[in-house]
């Protein structure tokens, strides 16, 4: 006689990937934040300093496309209690705040090319001031890898 057995725990269940360990203390981060809506992207931007409040910062990001986030009701991120900031999710003086990601890549491109037009102009200026008798040149980058061989030219 063979006698089923019914409460047998299925195979898949085994798996390493259903059991989970716990995970080991570490201390809470005072920047956490809820994770970001599709197409944004979040970021802390400063609200006060040494107790004093940096309403020029402020009012720069919030030109450029920066909007505040409010909390939730649940309470599980920290909030402004009280002032004009109340209801955002804040901490020791930073607000957070989100901006459109087709922004954040424009405004990256934006600085990437005024970068390489100061680049520019300092190559070209030097360039100009060089005297014939002791030429300026560009440095010639070359790297050779060799492993264990003799190095051919």
């Amino acid at each position: 006689m063979n006698k089923i057995n019914e409460n047998k725990t299925p195979r898949a269940a085994l798996s390493r990937d259903k059991t989970t360990r716990r995970k080991p203390w570490a201390p809470p981060s005072s920047l956490d934040a809820p994770p970001a809506p599709d197409g944004y992207k979040y970021r802390w931007i400063r609200a006060e300093v040494l107790g004093q409040e940096d309403n020029k910062n402020l009012s720069a990001r919030l030109r450029e496309g920066f909007e505040l986030v409010r909390a939730d009701s649940d309470g599980e991120y920290p909030t402004i209690q009280d002032g004009k900031h109340a209801g955002v999710i804040g901490v020791g003086g930073l607000l957070l705040a989100k901006i459109p990601e087709e922004i954040v890549e424009e405004r990256m491109a934006y600085f990437a090319d005024r970068t390489q037009d100061r680049d520019d102009a300092v190559e070209s200026d030097l360039l100009k001031e060089q005297h014939p008798s002791m030429p300026i040149s560009k440095p010639e980058r070359q790297s050779r890898v060799t492993f264990g061989g003799n190095r051919k030219n």
